[in-house]
């Protein structure tokens, strides 16, 4: 399988052998379950759903629960497509967990980043406000400043940095090595930082 989905479960930091110490992302991954197989000749295309995180029955529609019982597992929170392996086949019902990965490699990761909710311009694009005032303002701490010309084009161009809602936004961050596996808890450990906060959810690539 190209990818498992799984979880933030934090940032800690681990000693290297030369005794430098590494800021890391701990994340767990999977174990998941294959509940459907697309191919070209019903779907138009081929990918190998997954799913993962148990879910309470009574809080599954009918037709979740069928789709479920159809790969003979029980209701999962979430659910992705992932591009097949070449030269690998999956079943409904297997289980994928954190062994398809091995230490050593580099992975993709996927989140959404944190919500600041709504922002002003000086936090949503680190506008400098008076002290360094750039943008045509006049004792106006945080203030945007001049929008555009008034007479022409007697409007706002589209894409100006305005006040708006900041962050979650799906983020990936390429090229993660994973530092360490540790198997009996489906804990993957990989140097650097990941989007999201604790406990969202992540797809994890290789």
């Amino acid at each position: 399988m190209a990818g498992l989905i799984g979880k933030k479960i934090g940032m800690t930091s681990v000693f290297s052998a030369e005794g430098k110490n590494i800021p890391c992302t701990v994340l767990e991954a999977g174990p998941c379950v294959v509940t459907q197989i697309k191919t070209i000749d019903n779907d138009g295309y081929e990918a190998v759903q997954l799913a993962y995180d148990e879910k309470k029955e009574k809080r599954t529609t009918k037709a979740e629960t069928g789709h479920f019982k159809n790969a003979k597992t029980s209701p999962k929170r979430k659910v992705v497509e992932f591009s097949p392996e070449d030269g690998i086949e999956h079943k409904l019902g297997d289980v994928i967990d954190v062994e398809t990965f091995n230490n050593d490699t580099w992975v993709d990761v996927t989140g959404f980043s944190k919500g600041k909710g709504f922002q002003g311009v000086v936090k949503r694009y680190n506008f400098k406000g008076v002290n360094d005032a750039t943008h045509g303002q006049h004792n106006r701490l945080r203030a945007p400043g001049s929008l555009g010309a008034s007479s022409y084009p007697s409007r706002v161009f589209k894409g100006m940095r305005m006040a708006g809602r900041t962050g979650n936004d799906r983020k990936k961050v390429l090229n993660l090595r994973i530092l360490k596996i540790i198997p009996e808890n489906n804990i993957i450990i990989v140097k650097g930082s990941v989007p999201g906060a604790k406990g969202s959810y992540i797809l994890i690539e290789k």
